[in-house]
């Protein structure tokens, strides 16, 4: 049994990747952008959207071609996040996970034979996979975990609930992090594993009713005495749990500040336009100086936001800052959004507080990425303690 903790480079060059972020980009403009009303309507991304980001390989982008995949680095994930930012966040949220939080955990974790089994499916769109962290009373801190992981000869029983489970109601595999014993001086006791969505005991609940994000499903999962065999313990140990939601979480905090650079590009952009052609006394409000200042602060936090997400990953890809950097620029750029749809909606005023007006549905769709992933407290939490803690060390 082998596995690999060395999170792979990029296979795709810069020529290949230009196409593929033309390709990325025309899709999202031309074909999610319009229909961005239906999938709100809905609730629901329709299925020839799904379909093509099947055959664009987008449920792949971010896992190794080795294994399917495209094999993108995470220089390159935060461009194409940038792009996916555009449009309803549905649409990232629908192969988010599968490249994302939950693949990666296969990638950088997994043994060679869990990888065999499911890294092409999920790959393909064939296997949507779900990240399985977040408890009631326990969020994005696995230290807090009461899912509990018994062993029962060759087999794991495992018992508990899970919260707010991204892509739930529609995965067909759960990667379930659940405390097999009390931290010790051997390790944290916490260990992910690979459950099957059709496995006896697991049951989802209902679709939960969110404030917007809409097409972005997620349900609370229950885990009644579901036994799994011990094939089923990600990189065959008990205690790579802990580790594994770090690393994800932590690569996953750059994509969703990139994903929120991408939507305050669109906020932006719908505030340029709508400035310069609604009109106040005959004149474009484009043309008062407080207007502009408003864009100009809009157009500041977008800068400084991708400036930012494009450092932060290149610290991760040379392994030069993968604590500091991700929770930085997480917070920085959640924040940031969140500021740039609120002045969309100012600027454009009552018709800003409508429904099906773009920066109506990003006002509500932004305010969750300061809760995902890790709150904006607990990553000011990370930055200051690691800070200390590095001051300490040197």
């Amino acid at each position: 049994m082998t596995t690999s903790r060395t999170p792979v480079a990029s296979q795709v060059d810069a020529e290949d990747f230009a196409d593929i972020l033309a390709q990325t980009r025309e899709f999202v403009r031309e074909k999610v952008v319009p229909r961005e009303q239906e999938i709100g309507e809905s609730d629901a991304i329709p299925e020839d959207i799904r379909q093509a980001a099947k055959d664009m390989g987008l449920f792949g982008y971010a896992i190794p071609q080795e294994w399917g995949g495209l094999g993108l680095d995470l220089t390159q994930d935060v461009e194409l996040a940038m792009e996916l930012g555009y449009t309803s966040l549905a649409l990232r949220s629908m192969f988010g996970t599968n490249n994302g939080i939950a693949g990666q955990v296969l990638v950088g974790f997994g043994t060679d034979e869990q990888k065999a089994r499911w890294l092409e499916k999920i790959a393909s769109g064939e296997v949507v996979a779900s990240f399985a962290l977040t408890e009631p009373g326990a969020g994005s801190n696995p230290a807090g975990l009461r899912t509990k992981a018994v062993r029962d000869g060759d087999d794991w029983v495992i018992t508990g609930e899970k919260r707010f489970i991204t892509n739930a109601p529609l995965a067909d595999l759960f990667v379930v992090f659940a405390r097999t014993r009390a931290a010790d001086e051997n390790g944290t006791g916490i260990a992910v594993f690979l459950v099957p969505a059709d496995t006896p005991g697991l049951t989802v609940g209902v679709k939960d009713r969110k404030m917007g994000q809409e097409g972005a499903w997620t349900s609370d999962v229950h885990f009644d005495e579901v036994r799994v065999d011990s094939s089923a313990l990600v990189g065959g140990s008990e205690d790579v749990g802990y580790r594994a939601a770090m690393a994800s979480l932590a690569r996953g905090r750059v994509h969703i500040a990139a994903l929120s650079v991408g939507t305050a590009q669109r906020a932006l952009d719908e505030s340029v336009a709508y400035a310069a052609t609604a009109t106040q006394g005959g004149t474009p409000i484009g043309e008062f100086q407080l207007v502009q200042a408003m864009l100009a602060d809009q157009q500041t936090g977008v800068m400084a936001g991708r400036a930012m997400v494009r450092d932060a990953a290149r610290a991760w890809v040379d392994e030069t800052d993968r604590r500091i950097a991700p929770s930085a620029v997480k917070l920085f750029c959640t924040e940031m959004v969140g500021k740039v749809a609120d002045l969309a909606v100012q600027i454009h005023g009552g018709s800003g507080y409508m429904r099906d007006v773009a920066v109506e549905r990003i006002y509500r769709d932004v305010r969750l990425l300061r809760l995902y992933e890790g709150t904006s407290e607990i990553q000011r939490l990370i930055i200051g303690g690691n800070l200390v803690k590095r001051a300490q060390r040197s």
